[in-house]
């Protein structure tokens, strides 16, 4: 895993001289839950206007502007620690990647497939540690030139590329440009984070998913605060209250899961001094959640709604009324509506597909495209909307509500998992007949993983029990260990359409309680 982190000059000029109390006694500055960049929710949006220059570098016209940093031109393509060989394989293939950088954890399971690659060129090592076929990323850096020449981008050309998964097929390749992230992300740090100079901001996102590229890199950067890493294994409560406590960090993101989490443990125990701006997002928060977190801690939490294709495209921001249960408003850049199936807006309160308008002018914070898979992109629009995939309605007061997904992706834990990948992964074993996989509530994750699998003949008579750890375990090994069915039902026959697709919705509504007719 690779942590990037910048802070900001105060920081850095205090910790050079070892003033490091000194530092941390000037961040910890009185409380406040006014918004710091903008009056209301109304101003916010009636002042935001960026205007997208023909030429942008997001290293170039961003970065330098507060400290003297490189980047080459390169198209920058993240992965989670998670991977197995096989999703490295299938990533390094189609991406066409020609450098690799790693750890000495995850050098030698990519060496496993390096030979199916043949793009790749280099191979770079982020580590002390010398191995046999890797350039030493850690000693390149400490030779290096100063002089660098920043390459001269257009505003429009690709900087960095997401996998992201989807309901049908292998993971889509999420290209977005210098201007769509590295300025567009200028509604989440300005806004909705409300970050300033002086804030230190820690976000809990695994370093390979887009939300730590929003929150991680992009908006902190953008407005110049500090970021906080902290390399946890995995999420651990207590680790988390107890820096919270022992760290001035002002503003603080994590997924709802770790917030339920959280409220479970006794946080009378701990003061946090310096926090005073909570985030969410990457699935819904309980408003019981939201409810316990203020009465224990004072503090509100502010949820946000987007998605690796955009940039946030709704939150409840400073200033705003909270409504427990809904995301809030529209972000700036941004003009969401809720449409039915022929792209037409439907009345306030009536359910539909959440939309983005595109017509007549596209905003540039949205992805460029599905990489080399135009029709799975064309499928994302319709008429004059881009559709998020996801069913919501919005009240009177222009709230936006969220209903379900419109497709099978499924959330959990804020990792986003597409059954079609479990269940290719369920059908490689021999026990397994077919298998559907749906999403299934769960008190801590919100939503886990379930399959429902019709077993061959062979292994209709083996233990229930026995049975599901091997399945479970046979998951984790052919694919990232957060996508294995938590859940497992075995059926006779699962529900299909005429012409023989599984009706996932239907166990999805069976599951959730929901009316299947």
């Amino acid at each position: 895993m690779i942590l990037y982190l910048l802070c900001n000059n105060l920081f850095k000029r205090g910790l050079k001289h070892g003033k490091k109390n000194e530092v941390y006694a000037q961040m910890c500055r009185s409380k406040t839950s006014a918004p710091k960049n903008f009056c209301d929710y109304e101003s916010m949006r009636s002042t935001y206007k960026i205007q997208v220059p023909q030429r942008f570098n997001f290293a170039k016209d961003v970065l330098e502007q507060w400290e003297t940093k490189e980047k080459t031109g390169t198209v920058l393509i993240p992965g989670t620690s998670q991977l197995t060989a096989r999703d490295m394989r299938h990533r390094l293939i189609t991406s066409g990647a020609k450098c690799v950088i790693t750890d000495e954890t995850l050098a030698p399971l990519l060496d496993t497939v390096a030979s199916d690659c043949p793009s790749i060129s280099t191979k770079l090592l982020l580590s002390h540690k010398a191995m046999d076929g890797w350039g030493n990323l850690t000693e390149l850096m400490g030779t290096v030139s100063d002089d660098h020449v920043c390459v001269d981008t257009s505003s429009e050309e690709p900087m960095t590329i997401f996998f992201t998964s989807g309901t049908t097929g292998s993971p889509k390749m999420t290209q977005h440009s210098h201007c769509s992230y590295g300025l567009g992300l200028t509604v989440n740090g300005r806004y909705w984070l409300d970050l300033t100079e002086q804030d230190v901001f820690w976000n809990t996102s695994d370093t390979g998913w887009a939300k730590s590229a929003w929150s991680s890199v992009f908006a902190p950067w953008i407005q110049g605060a500090c970021v906080f890493a902290h390399h946890m294994p995995r999420f651990d409560t207590s680790t988390v209250l107890k820096t919270l406590s022992n760290y001035p960090i002002t503003t603080f993101c994590t997924a709802p899961t770790a917030y339920r989490m959280l409220v479970q443990d006794d946080l009378s125990k701990y003061k946090f001094q310096s926090l005073e701006h909570c985030l969410c997002a990457g699935e819904p928060i309980n408003p019981e959640v939201m409810c316990k977190w203020k009465e224990l801690t004072g503090l509100d939490i502010y949820e946000g709604y987007g998605q690796t294709e955009t940039v946030l495209i709704a939150g409840t921001f400073k200033g705003m009324k909270i409504k427990p249960g809904s995301f809030g408003k529209a972000s700036p850049g941004y003009d969401v509506q809720v449409v039915d199936e022929n792209g037409s807006i439907v009345p306030q309160g009536q359910e539909g597909d959440l939309g983005i308008i595109v017509k007549p002018e596209r905003p540039f914070s949205l992805f460029t495209e599905y990489t080399g898979e135009p029709e799975r992109t064309a499928e994302c629009f319709r008429g004059d909307f881009y559709l998020t995939g996801d069913r919501g309605m919005m009240d009177a007061e222009g709230y936006l509500w969220f209903i379900g997904r419109s497709d099978d992706v499924i959330l959990s834990a804020g990792y986003r998992i597409g059954p079609f990948e479990v269940e290719n992964a369920l059908i490689e074993h021999p026990a397994v007949a077919e298998s559907a996989v749906v999403s299934s509530p769960d008190p801590v994750r919100g939503e886990v993983v379930k399959a429902f699998v019709v077993l061959t003949a062979d292994f209709k008579s083996r233990a229930r029990k026995e049975l599901i750890k091997e399945l479970q375990t046979h998951v984790k090994s052919v694919t990232a260990p957060y996508k294995y069915p938590r859940k497992i039902e075995f059926v006779d026959q699962l529900p299909k359409t005429v012409s023989g697709k599984i009706r996932r919705v239907e166990l999805r509504k069976k599951e959730w309680g929901q009316p299947t007719s």
